[in-house]
């Protein structure tokens, strides 16, 4: 880009109070460098550990960072419908909470979303994982090629820097960590340029993953399915509406904590 940006970034966060901080913090020395206007958004998706309480905290000391709470745990596609909606800025960049990402690596993405661009995806070098949840990742990428055409490389890498205007065009109504596949699909059906850079993945420090239970997979079979069935049958074309969630927002399931100087 041919100027310094305005960009909000924001995390999903659930149970990730051992590494919340660090990446707020980190993101806010990153965000010195590259951009005059930002602000950091972290969405609390119902965290039953001190995630909460850490954020107010953070949202006290630094006036850029702004924390929502879920009162009860939406998932993850309702935390990202949240942070998208959220936003203000021109660009939007998000990664998850639990920092198998390194915030940094912002640096690489911002450069490649020149004028004809409008997002940059990360692909992981090498996947920092337990080999089974490897291998279902593996799996996902290609069952997600296979039925619904994805293009992306790595369609499970949540390191994503996009134009906030994608969002005027495309709707997303996804709970689950079915998200990504509907929200790819999407953009790359309605016709946005796609960059891919890869980045680093690491080790996941603190908590375990709630996605990788019998259960949690078992929900994402069905709502695979669901998907498929209204992306392709029940309401082809894809819908082209202003994602600006007013149903999520104006529920009594958020609350929000405001910035230090009252805003």
């Amino acid at each position: 880009m041919s100027s310094r940006p305005s960009i909000s970034v924001f995390f999903p966060a659930y149970n990730d109070a051992g590494t919340i901080p660090g990446m707020v913090l980190t993101a806010l020395l990153t965000l010195r460098r590259i951009a005059d206007d930002y602000e950091i958004i972290v969405v609390n998706d119902g965290s039953q550990d001190h995630t909460p309480q850490l954020l107010e905290e953070l949202a006290s000391r630094y006036p850029e960072v702004r924390v929502i709470h879920h009162l009860k745990n939406a998932g993850y596609g309702g935390a990202l419908r949240t942070g998208i909606a959220q936003s203000r800025k021109e660009l939007i960049f998000y990664t998850d909470g639990d920092a198998q990402y390194d915030v940094r690596e912002l640096e690489k993405l911002l450069p490649l979303l020149t004028d004809d661009v409008d997002m940059v995806n990360g692909f992981k070098v090498s996947r920092s994982d337990p080999l089974y949840r490897s291998l279902l990742g593996t799996s996902y990428r290609l069952l997600t090629k296979l039925f619904f055409g994805i293009r992306l490389r790595d369609i499970d890498c949540d390191f994503r820097l996009m134009r906030r205007s994608i969002f005027d065009k495309i709707s997303l109504r996804s709970n689950s960590g079915t998200i990504c596949v509907e929200m790819v699909k999407k953009i790359e059906a309605s016709g946005f340029k796609i960059r891919e850079i890869p980045v680093h993945h690491f080790y996941r420090s603190y908590g375990k993953s709630q996605y990788f239970t019998f259960r949690r997979l078992l929900r994402t079979v069905i709502d695979l399915s669901k998907l498929w069935h209204e992306l392709f049958i029940s309401q082809p074309p894809f819908p082209a509406k202003v994602v600006r969630d007013p149903e999520l927002l104006a529920s009594k399931t958020i609350r929000v904590v405001k910035r230090n100087n009252g805003a």
